[in-house]
Order: C-alpha cells, then structure tokens, then sequence
C-alpha cells in the first residue's frame, strides 16, 4: 500500500516542471527594468523563490499575475 502512494506521488511530479526565471528575465518579457520586478515581488503582487542570493520566478505565476491584470483592466 505504502509503494502505490509513492508511485502515484511520483507520476504527479514527472510532467510538472516548472521553468524558473530570472528577475532579468521577468523584466524583458514585461518590459520594464528589473528595479520594477523586485518591487512587485517585495509588494507581494508576483511571488518568487529565493535560490542563494538571487530570486526567481516561476513562468507559471507570471502568466498568472499577467492574466489577473488583463482581466481587470478591461
């Protein structure tokens, strides 16, 4: 019973890798300096995930953030 948990814990793991992005990244894909970026990951509105000294986001929550603010601005 033990080894079908684990089983199915690890097929639910195998296709959802995230790609993690660098503030740099974020940046140029929204097109605003990375000071812009840091200050929307420090207000809370874009979460991130510190990796060492640096932050990365994962392209999921910036397809999120990015779907959530075009559905309000119209």
């Amino acid at each position: 019973m033990v080894e079908e948990k684990s089983d199915t814990m690890a097929q639910s793991h195998e296709g959802t890798q995230s790609r993690f992005m660098t503030v740099g990244e974020v940046a140029s894909v929204l097109r605003v300096s990375s000071m812009t970026v840091y200050r929307l990951i420090n207000a809370g509105e874009l979460p991130a995930v510190r990796i060492g000294r640096s932050l990365r986001v994962r392209s999921e929550d910036l397809d999120r953030y990015l779907a959530d603010r075009f559905t309000k601005a119209g």
